[in-house]
């Protein structure tokens, strides 16, 4: 192989290369953009699921107002009786 053509070879290689280094760039930012809107999406979700949680109640407090309100219910019909 004459000089000429390892020289025109090599110089295909590179222009393939570099074409196939900026697709892979592009797939890679477009996975960064993609993680970072996850990342972003996770964070607002656990903030929503950390709202709801604050704002439930417990099921002790529940047990405890419902015993009450049986208590209250037996001595009034005890009462009325």
């Amino acid at each position: 192989m004459p000089d000429g053509e390892v020289a025109l070879a090599l110089a295909e290689l590179r222009r393939a290369l570099e074409l196939g280094l900026s697709r892979i760039d592009g797939q890679l930012a477009l996975l960064v953009q993609r993680s970072d809107q996850t990342d972003k999406e996770l964070a607002d979700l656990e903030a929503r699921v950390a709202s709801l949680e604050k704002n439930r109640w417990p099921l002790p407090t529940i047990a405890v107002l419902a015993a009450v309100a049986s208590v209250v219910i037996v001595l009034m019909r005890t009462v009325d009786t």
